[in-house]
């Protein structure tokens, strides 16, 4: 039986800071440039990887104390990053799911955001299991955590297929022997998994 695999954000969900930091902001720009200097992909990345958020709040607002105020809005109003599930991405998982495929999740996420959806989202029910970065302290594309995901639902890595919207996180599992496939969309994907012999509706 296939085990399709899938990211969660920007995958599943819609998660992008500048729903919420444009309003903050009042600006496109100051909340671009605040993402990519201050609360960027690398203090991001903390956090998925398992270090608390208040701890992580803490850290950089020590070191950027002007932007205090702003790092903790980040935190504290961080669900108005959401902006529900991605279109046409719950028909498509049902799809696979009554079609006897197995899903599995492996995403990059902090335990305390993910806490937040895990239960609101209805796409997140139709998920046999998943690996949580926050909760292994390991991220994406660290190879060991696809093998914690092997391990724990004892996965033939020929037989699973990994959908992921970062295509350095498609490699590192195609290193694996787990086909990759990067997210474009639905369609795109509807298309890519008829390609690989999983029959979805187009």
């Amino acid at each position: 039986m296939k085990t399709l695999i899938f990211d969660y954000g920007g995958v599943l969900v819609d998660w992008n800071p500048h729903y919420m930091l444009d309003k903050y902001f009042g600006s496109v720009e100051k909340a671009e440039w605040f993402i990519q200097n201050i609360c960027n992909s690398e203090w991001n990345n903390e956090t998925d990887a398992g270090k608390p958020y208040d701890q992580a709040v803490a850290e950089l607002s020590a070191r950027y104390p002007e932007w205090k105020e702003a790092i903790e809005a980040y935190r504290d109003h961080w669900i108005d990053m959401m902006n529900g599930e991605v279109p046409g991405m719950y028909d498509l998982l049902k799809e696979l799911k009554d079609n006897g495929y197995r899903i599995l999740g492996l995403t990059n996420f902090s335990s305390e955001t993910f806490s937040q959806i895990r239960y609101t989202y209805r796409i997140f029910s139709l998920i046999e299991g998943m690996v949580v970065s926050a909760e292994e302290f390991l991220i994406k594309p660290d190879p060991e955590l696809y093998r914690v995901l092997i391990r724990r639902f004892g996965l033939d890595v020929r037989e699973c297929i990994f959908i992921d919207d970062k295509l350095p996180n498609v490699l590192a599992a195609e290193a694996l022997g787990i086909k990759g496939i990067q997210f474009k969309g639905p369609e795109a994907l509807r298309k890519s998994l008829n390609a690989e012999g999983i029959t979805v509706r187009l």
